[in-house]
């Protein structure tokens, strides 16, 4: 039999090997910063969510039909994973008790609260309405950490009149920086989505990923708002950047005709990449989406199993 000794030995010799082997063993993913390991296993599960603005018309208005409360009971009842608080149908200032409201209901439906998602634009030179964007992401972020949500959906913004476009992007790669560097102090996420401005196109949105730094920062993969000729290609480019997916019903391209969005498709590419993070149903076109959305999501379900 080994001595005391020798197995402290041994196990000693073993760590230090598996550290080596690793690089940091407690560290980031080897791959990207969207922290989904390139290296796991291709045996996916996906995790499927909805996304609240979905409800837009039924959560707004001088008398909303619904309440946040009556959306997350038609996640559970729905069968999701988690459910997407849009901050668009919070009070201004929502309380902690709020927040921690929709968390504890939320967990007692067996749902995370997968991600919120805010409006906010960089594009803003030194001054009053810049200062109040970057205030109002770090607000956010305070409230994505109450609630236990590790993604914000952002945006970039827009080139403002007298700025350049070269200052334009300066100034929406230090707005980022400044708010990942307060985001990665509470755990939380920021993930830009392609929405048009700077971020309409595949390489516009990839500027954006190789310029800030910071391993808080992501892409919030929107399936609708891409539109060239190759919208699935340009998917796939930036797939592995990906902190959140959103998934909308329809696609276009340069002609502006609405087609059906190949689900199919958009699994592959995500398994390609090994995207790991939920798979938000993003409800846009008409109908009365507490009925049209559960067919959506079956759907998505038949294709990401």
């Amino acid at each position: 039999m080994r001595t005391r000794r020798e197995i402290m030995a041994v196990t000693a010799a073993t760590s230090l090997g598996f550290i080596a082997n690793s690089g940091n063993a407690f560290g980031k993913a080897p791959e990207t910063r969207a922290g989904f390991n390139s290296t796991a296993s291709n045996d996916f599960k996906f995790k499927l969510s909805l996304a609240a603005y979905s409800y837009r018309q039924l959560l707004t208005g001088t008398k909303p039909e619904l309440t946040l409360t009556d959306f997350i009971d038609d996640c559970a009842k729905f069968g999701l994973d988690g459910t997407e608080l849009t901050s668009y149908y919070f009070p201004a200032s929502p309380t902690p008790e709020f927040l921690y409201q929709l968390k504890s209901h939320s967990f007692r439906k067996g749902l995370d609260i997968s991600g919120t998602a805010i409006r906010n634009d960089f594009g803003f030179a030194d001054g009053a309405k810049r200062e109040e964007n970057i205030a109002h992401v770090k607000a956010w972020i305070d409230y994505a950490e109450m609630m236990g949500t590790s993604v914000i959906r952002v945006f970039a913004g827009h080139q403002k009149n007298g700025i350049s476009e070269q200052e334009t992007h300066r100034l929406m790669v230090a707005g980022f920086e400044e708010c990942c560097d307060y985001a990665g102090k509470h755990g939380v996420h920021l993930a830009l989505e392609n929405h048009g401005g700077p971020t309409a196109t595949a390489e516009g949105l990839l500027k954006f990923v190789n310029d800030v730094k910071s391993d808080w920062f992501g892409v919030n993969l929107d399936t609708g708002n891409f539109h060239s000729k190759d919208i699935y290609s340009d998917l796939e480019k930036v797939a592995k950047h990906a902190l959140n997916v959103q998934v909308k019903v329809v696609v276009s391209g340069p002609d502006k005709k609405k087609r059906p969005t190949d689900f199919s498709q958009i699994a592959k590419i995500l398994r390609s990449a090994n995207y790991r993070g939920y798979v938000v149903l993003e409800f846009e076109e008409a109908g009365d989406p507490r009925i049209e959305c559960p067919k959506y999501l079956n759907k998505l379900r038949e294709v990401l199993k």
